[in-house]
């Protein structure tokens, strides 16, 4: 009987210590693995978000910048890439360079074409009256990403802040220029939508124009953003666009007649 007793008892002993070295071995090794795995997963998972999204600011970033000047009549555009070389454009359209310029107060608005005039130097000559400007310089270099950016310059002595906000919304979508009537179709504009601009040239017929029927350039109410759209195809005066922020914009719709391209000026909001 006293030796079952002490059996028992060693054995109770043997079996409570293996339960608790068990209990011990997993509760160290399972339960703080687990934790701190998750707690990686999650710092990983941040990491590389932040690293996808710098990467993606960084595939946004023009790897192309322009400088705009004026003087004596001349429009001058410089262009440098990240190593400060000229980079080598392909035309776009017929053209190398397309600039659009508008004043303060979005009234005017001039669609250039610079001429190469050195190396990385491209020139136009126009005179421009005294005033503070917005340059659009829309380009496609060659390998180099490029996204296209307002440049402020001014002419004289008169330095106007932008005045765009005080753009009024147009209830007359039919715009006459030399005598060719143009109506805008399309009178709802939704944010972050597909737009159709449709455009009635009342029975005329526009001669191509750098590669297309016509041409449409868009801004918002502070000349910040810029849309630069072409027809759909070859034969419609009919263009898509979206627009990602509501507010006011101003559009220019180019259309050439004979051997004049008039700009058809709208202002529309998108709600």
């Amino acid at each position: 009987m006293k030796r079952s007793t002490a059996t028992w008892a060693i054995s109770a002993i043997v079996y409570l210590g293996i339960i608790i070295i068990g209990y011990s071995v997993y509760a160290n090794m399972n339960p703080k693995t687990e934790v701190t795995d998750d707690h990686n997963s999650k710092k990983s998972d941040q990491h590389n978000s932040k690293n996808e999204h710098t990467d993606h600011e960084e595939s946004d970033m023009s790897e192309v910048i322009p400088k705009v000047a004026y003087a004596n009549g001349i429009t001058t555009v410089e262009l440098k890439d990240k190593n400060n070389n000229a980079p080598e454009l392909d035309v776009s359209h017929e053209k190398l360079m397309h600039l659009i310029v508008v004043s303060s107060d979005l009234e005017e608005y001039h669609h250039f074409h610079p001429e190469e005039a050195n190396e990385g130097i491209y020139q136009n000559k126009f005179d421009l009256v005294d005033s503070s400007y917005k340059a659009f310089v829309d380009i496609k270099p060659k390998g180099l990403s490029y996204s296209v950016q307002p440049i402020e310059f001014h002419v004289g002595k008169i330095h106007q802040k932008n005045n765009g906000n005080n753009l009024v919304v147009d209830k007359n979508f039919t715009k006459t220029i030399n005598n060719q009537p143009v109506e805008l179709k399309t009178t709802e504009f939704d944010v972050n939508k597909e737009i159709t601009l449709d455009f009635d040239l009342k029975g005329a017929k526009p001669e191509p124009y750098l590669g297309a029927l016509g041409h449409v350039v868009i801004l918002d109410e502070n000349a910040e953003n810029f849309i630069h759209v072409h027809p759909v195809s070859d034969d419609q005066t009919v263009f898509k666009t979206e627009f990602t922020k509501p507010g006011v914009y101003k559009m220019w719709a180019e259309f050439k007649f004979g051997e004049q391209v008039n700009a058809y000026p709208f202002v529309i909001e998108v709600k």
